[in-house]
């Protein structure tokens, strides 16, 4: 354990690095972005290190993983995000530790959420997930809804019982127009910001980049960076 906990120290404080470089480099102060540790296929007892390190933000993706984790980990200060797809059947769980759902994509997921957070006198954050990369579906190959669908979301979300509406997440594409130019993907997610904060002044949050593209998130202005592989390595898989 020892070992482990020296290697994400190590691990920790690289990525600091990065993030304090590229926020000198964009003009901006540390204390604007904030780092979150993805912490899918990764065990309790990395989490309680992370925490020990001075981690408060951590991340899942699958509801099977993160329940028992996060009632492993009830007693630490941290703040649970959701970020993979969410399929309603496990929206009831997910409402039971996530503090932010922030792959918001489709009005009948805004919908269970609101049910549920009501039903458990929680307030849950959503950000809306941006698919860059929409086709004629309106959907990205990754989830997340087409620019032009984000007002409308986002206006559910806003009006309902138990969800607040924080902003803006979204993962580079792999295809389309911004497929291998990340920086420019997450500018257009700021500008998408923008436009969301006249309607919803209160929906800062434009969470983007992971471990390979942190510094052009930080860069394009993005206040939340997802990183996973940089701080925890790749161990093996959970299951």
């Amino acid at each position: 354990m020892t070992d482990r906990r020296t290697e994400l120290a190590e691990n920790l404080a690289k990525v600091e690095e990065r993030i304090t470089a590229a926020c000198v480099a964009a003009g901006r102060g540390r204390e604007e972005v904030t780092l979150i540790v993805v912490t899918k296929t990764y065990p309790a007892s990395d989490v309680r290190i992370l925490s020990e390190l001075g981690v408060r933000h951590v991340a899942e993706n699958r509801d099977q993983d993160a329940a028992p984790k996060a009632a492993a980990c009830a007693d630490l200060p941290l703040k649970w995000h959701f970020v993979g797809q969410l399929q309603t059947n496990k929206v009831r769980s997910v409402v039971g530790y996530a503090d932010v759902v922030q792959s918001v994509d489709r009005s009948r997921l805004v919908t269970s959420l609101s049910k549920e957070a009501a039903r458990a006198g929680r307030e849950v954050g959503c950000l809306i997930q941006v698919a860059l990369d929409a086709g004629a579906s309106g959907r990205g190959e990754r989830g997340g809804v087409a620019p032009d669908g984000i007002e409308e979301l986002a206006a559910l979300v806003a009006e309902a019982p138990g969800l607040r509406l924080d902003g803006l997440m979204t993962v580079a594409p792999l295809t389309g127009e911004y497929a291998g130019r990340e920086q420019a993907a997450f500018e257009r997610l700021m500008d998408l910001s923008t436009d969301l904060r006249r309607a919803h002044p209160a929906a800062t949050m434009v969470s983007a980049g992971m471990s390979a593209d942190l510094e052009q998130a930080v860069a394009a202005g993005a206040t939340h960076v997802r990183v996973g592989t940089a701080v925890l390595g790749v161990r093996p898989r959970l299951g």
